[in-house]
């Protein structure tokens, strides 16, 4: 899960990296390309393609919808500010999808992940600081992409068991590379890429690709209790990259924000755990969106 977290990680330092030469319509697409080869390639391997009407399915195409939306805010997003900023503000998502799953599913949740859930939102309200000095419009864009995204994650919930995981990966990829085509013109049209660039952006595309798997075996092999915690590696992975690559240094709005969104998160995976409720689907419901 920590070295998951680092590819995932990885992967956005380099869009932002190369977000500075090419607009993320140009972005979307290019990285997409790469991504659709080594996916595609998977399920070829696996055996796991089936009829494109698939995308018709419901939640399969809610599913699209609320990663093109995320992918397209997330990436704005950290193309703006700081990465580590992004990142402890995405560390609400888990929150935010135990209460859409309240709401939508009508899961019951107690008092106390009420209270955790409350806490957490008012520790991403100190990261984004609204109306105070320090204040970003962008993080109104990283907020957009944790709804997007849970929406997302709550619609795989009811995706029918019998389309295998990688052909659902594929199909989002295609979605996510197409909505990259459409949005290009708009954004500022084709910019022609450096060689430079594009090695970067074929790199990310692998670093998704060993994200995932490093996801699989974590989950496939370590107890989903046990393991879940360690998705807040990447917070501690964006700060140290965010550093290093862009010389960003988080300040103490940012660390107490941060702070009470992972320890809300970890008292709610706490109480999940106690009532058994801890699914393998919620110790990835943190990830950025990323086209797969």
């Amino acid at each position: 899960m920590v070295a998951a977290m680092a590819s995932f990680t990885t992967n956005d330092t380099l869009t932002k990296a190369v977000s500075a030469e090419m607009n993320i319509g140009q972005i979307l697409l290019l990285r997409g390309v790469f991504a659709l080869a080594l996916i595609g390639a998977l399920a070829v391997h696996r055996d796991a393609l089936r009829p494109l009407k698939s995308l018709l399915i419901r939640p399969v195409a809610l599913r699209g919808i609320g990663e093109i939306g995320g992918t397209l805010t997330f990436l704005t997003a950290i193309s703006h500010m700081p990465l580590a900023n992004a990142a402890a503000i995405f560390q609400a998502l888990p929150l935010v999808i135990t209460f859409g799953a309240a709401i939508v599913f009508g899961e019951p949740v107690g008092w106390r992940r009420w209270l955790a859930i409350s806490a957490g939102f008012v520790g991403v309200l100190v990261v984004v600081r609204p109306g105070m000095a320090g204040f970003s419009q962008y993080a109104l864009l990283a907020l957009a992409s944790v709804a997007f995204c849970a929406v997302r994650d709550l619609a795989t919930r009811s995706i029918p068991g019998h389309l295998p995981s990688v052909f659902i990966a594929l199909l989002t990829t295609v979605t996510v590379t197409s909505a990259g085509a459409v949005v290009l013109v708009p954004l500022g049209g084709w910019t022609p890429p450096s060689a430079k660039a594009v090695g970067l952006l074929a790199l990310a595309a692998v670093f998704v690709l060993i994200g995932y798997q490093c996801i699989i075996q974590a989950l496939r092999s370590g107890d989903i209790s046990a393991v879940a915690p360690f998705r807040y590696f990447a917070l501690l992975w964006a700060i140290g990259l965010g550093y290093l690559v862009f010389g960003d240094r988080p300040d103490l709005p940012m660390v107490i924000g941060a702070a009470i969104i992972v320890s809300s998160g970890l008292y709610t995976l706490y109480r999940e755990r106690i009532r058994n409720k801890l699914r393998p689907a919620a110790t990835a419901s943190s990830l950025p969106p990323d086209g797969l």
